[in-house]
């Protein structure tokens, strides 16, 4: 994983990422194979945004002796942003299938570009590590409102992963949550006229749910 010289900005630098992320990026890719490609490579981005959680010692029994090892001192929170949210959420829960898992339901006015709440269900994420998921990070407006509801139950910290980012939505969500950090697997160009990544793949809910 290499960072950029954004602080708090990951950018998860791996060729089978870059590979799988290619493959999505295609207009002819089928909503099937673009869903394997998107678990595929959230199980990757999983493990990197996991990478610093923190371990306690406790004491096990192998088949060989008695030893001190490492483990999880408490499973992160996952957050899903509806609906794209869950296409990520798949292949993160593959890595910590014992996480609870919360979800947020937002939708973009096409008009305004400003984000609308329409669902929201947590566990209890008082004290906890949040990672926040959704495959793209295009104006930041969805991602501020999703991490404004989080932190109004209280978490520990807050960590936002996607598949795709633009630098306007990276420069938003940090203008509005400066001390969460953003893992993703590229920051494209830029955005059109109406708030669409370039390249991009598109509207990645629509190409996960075969809604195009």
């Amino acid at each position: 994983m290499n960072e950029t010289p954004i602080s708090g900005l990951h950018v998860i630098d791996h060729p089978l990422v870059a590979h799988k992320l290619t493959q999505m990026r295609r207009v002819e890719t089928p909503s099937g194979q673009f869903r394997s490609l998107l678990t595929e490579i959230s199980l990757l981005l999983a493990y990197e945004v996991t990478r610093d959680l923190e371990l306690r010692d406790v004491r096990i029994t192998t088949p060989m002796t008695e030893s001190d090892q490492p483990e999880l001192v408490e499973d992160p929170v996952v957050v899903s942003i509806l609906r794209a949210g869950n296409g990520l959420l798949d292949g993160v829960l593959q890595v910590i299938p014992s996480a609870r898992v919360g979800h947020v339901g937002l939708y973009r006015d096409h008009e305004t570009l400003e984000a609308v709440e329409y669902y929201c269900k947590f566990p209890p994420l008082k004290g906890r590590t949040i990672i926040v998921v959704d495959p793209m990070l295009a104006t930041g407006n969805s991602a501020a409102a999703a991490l404004d509801r989080v932190k109004l139950d209280g978490p520990a910290s807050i960590r936002f992963l996607c598949l795709l980012a633009a630098p306007e939505g990276i420069e938003a969500l940090q203008a509005a949550h400066p001390d969460v950090a953003i893992w993703t697997a590229s920051v494209d160009e830029c955005l059109n006229e109406v708030g669409y990544i370039v390249p991009g793949l598109g509207d990645a809910g629509d190409r996960i749910f075969g809604t195009t």
